[in-house]
């Protein structure tokens, strides 16, 4: 299937495509967020996990590298690997046991660790063409493609 493209013109629309992608997220997906620094990738997770139910504060995890949320049935780990130099960072910060059945990653700058990754799921390439955001979707597998296809509906 072909990417999916959405103009973002305001931070309420990346929240809302956030909302949108949410229900289609399930246990196991891996969700890659590119994009350079403030085009909008922690906002988009803010807006996956506010719709999944998380009322708290939802910041980026630059420092610590990943935050947990325990949402519904499911944990939601938000990586962000920025402060990566080095891809075997991953596995030194003993992270790998995140990526399992019962959650959802959603990492910030996975090419600073790749390699050292699962496939992703869902690629979303976050640009800022000018005014407001632009979004470019892609899936990574058949959960992915399902994702997507909510979003074509």
């Amino acid at each position: 299937m072909p990417n999916l493209t959405r103009y973002l013109p305001a931070e309420a629309d990346t929240l809302a495509l956030g909302a949108m992608l949410a229900p289609g997220l399930t246990g196991g997906m891996i969700v890659a967020l590119t994009g350079e620094l403030g085009s909008g990738k922690t906002t988009l997770v803010r807006g996956i996990l506010r719709a999944m139910g998380h009322a708290g504060r939802v910041k980026s995890p630059t420092f610590t590298v990943v935050e947990p949320y325990e949402l519904s049935r499911l944990y939601f780990y938000h990586f962000d690997f920025y402060r990566f130099t080095d891809p075997s960072e991953l596995n030194d910060a003993g992270l790998e046991e995140c990526f399992n059945p019962d959650a959802v990653c959603l990492i910030e700058w996975p090419e600073k660790a790749a390699g050292t990754l699962p496939p992703a799921d869902l690629e979303i390439e976050l640009t800022v063409p000018g005014p407001g955001r632009q979004a470019v979707l892609r899936s990574g597998s058949e959960a992915g493609e399902r994702c997507l296809e909510r979003l074509r509906q």
